[in-house]
């Protein structure tokens, strides 16, 4: 019975050492949550009270954890599942979705009027004098531009109607559902109402986040992002050599019009220096363009529209896909490289992977370039 007593007595004063130390460690943990806000000594300990009124909790959007934030804190970012809460952020208006998503359609309107008179227009114009030169010429002719005008509609129509990279679903606002870190840098779309990827950008044309966006191109009517961004390139590339070859063959089909500016300049060309002979070339033929333009044809004045146009629209189109090709180079994308703190390196593997070139391809171009340094070393 005695035994029975002492060891009562023994597990109540064990009992009352783990309360005691549980609550000093309780004690010490709030003193080092309440060192952020405590007063320094040369503060007025007065003013301690006030800056513990001024903090307030605030309730984490990724996870629902309820959190004690000090005074001023506009942005907070979550302990558990990393989520990246803006306090002061408000919902901007919709009222110019509406003119921008008509403006889209303006643009996409345009840029189809004019790709159906350069096919049109061409096929009106230049037929004619290619076939006049040869039949052969004109079944080539034929047979080029069937396939450009069919690979520059198709990458058009893949760049435009095609999903520009929607962010996939994530849980999210329980706290059993969100794992630790599972919401790392994400923040809250206020126009969305949902979770952003530190990748997304919400685009106000579209009213939605888009992954890694490039820009929002009016002249497709939809944003440059990761699902569609190599199809817009491949139109690039394929509208630039369109454009290109139109203008050549507008130029080819202008000089058989007028023989005598083609005869005369190309007798000067032979005769003068080759920098010299191709400015008076040039000048010949603007001249030309100019005293003559009056008494051309319906023919005529549609193929000096067309060279004009063509040049104009290839010479923006080269610059987008230069500074595009650059972009990919740098593996960023345009609106990355306007932050400060983008971060990427430069490597052409970025070109391989953004082609999907095959990894064999792309390691044997990486050798390639190791021994030209080896040899230049």
């Amino acid at each position: 019975m005695a035994a029975a007593v002492q060891r009562a007595s023994a597990l109540e004063e064990s009992i009352n050492g783990f309360s005691q130390s549980s609550h000093s460690h309780l004690q010490l943990q709030l003193s080092e949550s309440l060192a952020t806000t405590a007063p320094t000594s040369s503060q007025n300990p007065g003013q301690y009270p006030s800056s513990m009124e001024q903090d307030y909790e605030s309730i984490c959007w990724g996870c629902g954890l309820r959190l004690i934030l000090p005074s001023k804190a506009p942005v907070f970012k979550c302990g558990w599942c990393g989520a990246v809460t803006k306090q002061n952020e408000s919902r901007g208006e919709r009222k110019k979705l509406r003119w921008r998503r008509l403006r889209d359609h303006c643009f996409v309107s345009v840029l189809l009027v004019f790709v159906v008179f350069v096919i049109c227009g061409g096929l009106w114009a230049i037929y004619p004098v290619v076939f006049s030169v040869g039949y052969l010429c004109g079944v080539i002719h034929c047979i080029i531009t069937f396939i450009l005008s069919v690979s520059t509609v198709s990458m058009f129509s893949l760049a435009a109607f095609t999903d520009a990279g929607t962010p996939p679903p994530i849980v999210w606002g329980s706290y059993p559902a969100v794992r630790k870190d599972e919401l790392q840098d994400y923040t809250f779309c206020q126009y969305c109402s949902k979770p952003k990827s530190p990748r997304a950008h919400h685009c106000s044309s579209c009213g939605s986040c888009v992954l890694d966006m490039d820009h929002h191109c009016p002249f497709i009517g939809n944003c440059v992002g990761a699902g569609n961004h190599r199809h817009f390139v491949g139109f690039l590339i394929v509208a630039v050599i369109s454009v290109t070859y139109a203008a050549i063959m507008s130029a080819y089909a202008v000089l058989h019009i007028l023989p005598s500016l083609g005869e005369g300049s190309f007798q000067q060309m032979h005769r003068m220096d080759n920098n010299i002979a191709f400015m008076g070339i040039l000048k010949d033929i603007f001249m030309a363009f100019v005293t003559s333009a009056v008494f051309f044809s319906s023919r005529g004045l549609v193929l000096l529209y067309l060279f004009v146009a063509s040049i104009s629209v290839g010479i923006g189109l080269t610059v987008l896909l230069w500074q595009q090709l650059y972009f990919i180079y740098e593996g960023t994308t345009y609106l990355t490289s306007l932050s400060s703190q983008a971060e990427a390196e430069r490597d052409c593997r970025n070109l391989y992977h953004f082609f999907g070139f095959p990894y064999s391809f792309s390691l044997y171009l990486r050798g390639c370039c190791n021994s030209k340094k080896i040899h230049r070393k």
